[in-house]
């Protein structure tokens, strides 16, 4: 009987510089999805200490009132209302999540007919569009908003920011269109009303 020949052993996997590279990618987008995750929880607990507060005695006044300016007015969640200071904070949080989900997932190449710009934070259109879709994120893809939440997200945050954000004739239309040659400039905008121009009240216009 003759001895059988043992088969040769697999042969390891190659790895790469591109395997690499793809690996490093998505541990990155992971981290950055973590990192967003672990944001959404402060936010999370925050809210929950503050719905758990005691009435104030005689104010009939909860804790959670706190969250009004000192003028009694609620505080705006846009990014266009914050200070120097807190502007720069969201930012921060925020960029981890532009580019590992927002460009690391959903992106496209860029193109003349989908143009990005690196310094995004710097156009106040973009900014505050990617921001309201990043505060939309957070609450829709936390667990107690269902099953349904994360495509309730795509469908009417993600998907509308992109095209508007990315369009030719979005707010980036005039900055980088080839990747190789990056390139900023902000539009201008249109010239303001000036108040001395409209009609005063009690006032009628003059047919011409």
């Amino acid at each position: 009987m003759s001895t059988p020949i043992p088969a040769d052993p697999p042969a390891r996997p190659t790895v790469t510089p591109q395997t690499v590279a793809e690996w490093s990618a998505t541990l990155a987008r992971v981290q950055a999805e973590r990192d967003s995750l672990a944001v959404v929880a402060e936010r999370l607990a925050e809210e929950r200490d503050q719905a758990e507060a005691e009435v104030l005695p005689g104010t009939g006044e909860s804790e959670a009132e706190d969250a009004e300016s000192e003028s009694g007015d609620p505080v705006s969640l846009t990014i266009l209302s914050f200070d120097d200071d807190a502007l720069a904070a969201e930012v921060m949080t925020m960029v981890p999540w532009v580019d590992h989900i927002l460009l690391g997932v959903y992106g496209q190449e860029i193109t003349s007919g989908r143009p990005w710009c690196a310094s995004w934070p710097e156009h106040d259109e973009a900014l505050a569009r990617i921001h309201h879709c990043w505060l939309a994120w957070q609450e829709l893809t936390d667990s107690r908003s269902g099953a349904t939440g994360p495509s309730v997200w795509q469908r009417d945050h993600l998907e509308p920011l992109l095209l508007k954000l990315r369009a030719p004739d979005g707010p980036f239309g005039a900055c980088t269109t080839n990747p190789d040659h990056p390139h900023h400039r902000l539009l201008p905008h249109p010239p303001f009303t000036d108040p001395a121009s409209l009609p005063r009240p009690g006032i009628p216009r003059t047919s011409v």
